[in-house]
């Protein structure tokens, strides 16, 4: 009986270990472990059990995706805080605490104009179009430093969020 590479653990006639997932190599003879025919398909990333990849690292994202994912709403900035992976990088949680910063001062600059508009009349209403411009490049810009995976800091924002780290 073959004995898996990785563990060590008996392999079986499968043609991945049945205990670690790792792809059993050919034997000896020129047989492969999963039988005597001579030939076995290639192992497709999905047939090792639990959709494990050889590829990816233990969450799956590496850290400027999910640095760049933390920005997209605020949902993925909470998860990527709370969920294991995750909460124990520096780069992800300094892009998470800076979304939920942004978002927070976002709305609150809305928010007030939208309030001040109400009272005055139509003075803030060629603001919005502008602010939301402005807010959407800012968010785009930092969207980008992310996943090129630099650890862009926004003025007041930036340094709020390097202290939660």
């Amino acid at each position: 009986m073959p004995f898996c590479s990785k563990c060590g653990s008996e392999a079986g006639a499968g043609r991945f270990c049945p205990k670690c997932g790792a792809p059993m190599e050919a034997a000896p003879g020129g047989e492969s472990a999963a039988g005597a025919g001579g030939y076995s398909a290639p192992a497709s990333p999905g047939d090792a059990p639990g959709g494990s990849h050889a590829a990816q690292n233990d969450a799956g994202l590496s850290d400027n995706v999910a640095g760049a994912l933390a920005y997209v709403t605020f949902i993925p900035a909470i998860i990527f805080l709370v969920i294991d992976p995750f909460k124990n990088r520096r780069f992800v949680r300094f892009h998470s605490f800076q979304c939920l910063f942004f978002n927070a001062f976002a709305f609150v600059v809305m928010f007030a104009l939208g309030t001040l508009t109400s009272i005055i009349g139509l003075f803030g209403f060629g603001l919005f179009p502008l602010l939301q411009l402005a807010f959407f490049v800012v968010w785009l810009l930092v969207v980008i430093k992310a996943y090129q995976g630099q650890e862009f800091r926004l003025p007041i924002i930036g340094d709020l969020a390097a202290k939660q780290v």
